[in-house]
């Protein structure tokens, strides 16, 4: 979770929302598993309607109309509110706290950040900036480990190590 309360599921149907007025069902193909989000981060289609609920709950999307379903019941549109903007507009561009969440949220806001051609090189200095700390711990335990411990405290450094390198290649 957030420090704000939002899932990594709902952040991304956030952000899919602040795109422009859209509903459920086209959230959904963004998020399945072929689609151009869900390569990074699944968001099944009943959770992609909880995440929409509760953005709704919190003022964050507005519904703003509806239009025909193909075979199916009327649509709600949803459009990001000023506040919902600017939440998602930050959370683009803080970086992710630990490693592990570089492949996942880290990753689905370049995403995220590419299909609205937004520059992504300030996310990924401060990504970097962020890191770099987290770096030169593992470092140290790498270098104080033995055995077993050893091997866990190199894949970690390693792991960090090749974050790093995105960093620095990924904006190019």
């Amino acid at each position: 979770m957030d420090s704000r309360g939002l899932s990594l599921t709902e952040w991304v149907v956030l952000a899919l929302v602040a795109e422009g007025s859209t509903h459920g069902f086209a959230v959904s193909r963004l998020t399945a598993p072929t689609g151009p989000v869900g390569t990074i981060w699944q968001v099944p289609r009943p959770r992609v309607y909880r995440a929409l609920d509760r953005l709704a709950e919190l003022s964050l999307i507005e519904p703003s109309g509806t239009e025909p379903g193909r075979g199916g019941p009327q649509r709600t549109l949803f459009t990001v509110t000023a506040s919902g903007r600017s939440a998602v507009d930050e959370w683009l561009m803080r970086p992710v706290e630990r490693i592990r969440d570089i492949r996942t949220e880290f990753l689905v806001k370049l995403a995220l950040l590419e299909r609205i051609t937004t520059d992504s090189r300030p996310l990924l200095e401060a990504q970097a900036e962020r890191i770099k700390p987290i770096i030169a711990g593992l470092r140290e335990q790498r270098d104080q480990a033995r055995g077993f411990e050893h091997a866990v405290a190199s894949w970690r450094y390693e792991t960090a190590e090749a974050a790093l390198r995105l960093m620095r290649t990924a904006g190019r």
